[in-house]
């Protein structure tokens, strides 16, 4: 006869382990962060010296503004006092270099034209940019006779902007083509455009080849 097992002696079947527990869901997403405000760049801070003074004592509202902009020192004439003014920085305040001539176009404005001096001085060791707005079409007395570096810098800045200079000895272009029409450094000028006329005019192929 079999041995007889008692229900003590079965084997226990296997505790059945807790179903793993699904990981919470992450919590919604936060909606995008506005994107922060562009800090604010440099502006023109009032340029106060001596020199600044004794140009406003002279020349009043002449002399439209005064700043330094990132360490740039700059004043602002009117065109109908800027020979006089450029004169007096020259002979009288020592600014003995005249650096540069150039000049930015704003054609949607009124007054379409910034044109700049910039000057340096020896005796200072000073920099300064002196600007005069100007309308389409208008023109400064020539400098030459201050700065002779300023005649083919004149020279430049009627080639490239179409800006006049009364009295300059020889004012034609410097860079390009006396034939060339316009002036480059406009905003609005169809450079393309009036390459492929001067090339097929005067050198009798189509631009690019």
């Amino acid at each position: 006869m079999a041995d007889e097992t008692t229900s003590k002696d079965q084997p226990k079947p296997p505790e059945s382990k807790p179903a793993a527990e699904k990981p919470a869901a992450p919590p919604a997403a936060k909606a995008a962060a506005a994107p922060s405000a562009k800090p604010a760049g440099p502006t023109p801070q009032p340029w106060e010296s001596e020199m600044v003074a004794k140009f406003k004592a002279r020349f009043g509202s002449g002399i439209r503004e005064a700043s330094t902009y990132v360490g740039q020192n700059y004043m602002v004439v009117d065109g109908s006092i800027v020979y006089e003014a450029l004169q007096l920085l020259r002979e009288d305040e020592g600014f003995d270099y005249c650096v540069d001539i150039t000049a930015v176009h704003y054609p949607k404005r009124e007054e379409q034209f910034d044109l700049v001096w910039i000057l340096y001085s020896f005796p200072r060791n000073e920099r300064i940019r002196v600007k005069t707005l100007l309308k389409d079409g208008a023109s400064v007395p020539s400098v030459v006779a201050i700065w002779s570096t300023a005649n083919w810098l004149e020279r430049e800045v009627f080639d490239m902007f179409g800006i006049g200079f009364d009295g300059h000895p020889d004012l034609k272009r410097i860079l390009l083509p006396d034939g060339w029409k316009g002036h480059p450094l406009r905003k609005d000028y169809p450079i393309l455009q009036q390459d492929t006329e001067w090339v097929k005019i005067n050198l009798g192929i189509e631009s690019g080849q």
